[in-house]
């Protein structure tokens, strides 16, 4: 699995008791078992919830699914 699939797969299991839709930074972090502490990490690739969120833009919200979030993610951070 590559580092941008397994740091997916963690952000979806991070959110997989979630409740939808997420309509806020602040209610993502919520939503995350640890809050902004939240950690996925792949090889030598770690980030954590909060600077994930740094990530978002208004425009993301609301995130209806976790691998909407994760699909978004990923892609902005270049994995």
């Amino acid at each position: 699995m590559s580092v941008k699939e397994e740091i997916h797969s963690q952000i979806v299991g991070a959110l997989a008791d979630a409740s939808f839709p997420i309509n806020s930074p602040e209610d993502l972090l919520a939503a995350m078992p640890a809050g902004a502490d939240t950690k996925c990490k792949a090889g030598d690739v770690e980030i954590t919830a909060g600077e994930a969120g740094a990530l978002l833009t208004p425009e993301d919200f609301p995130i209806e699914s976790a691998k909407q979030i994760a699909d978004t993610l990923v892609e902005r951070a270049g994995l």
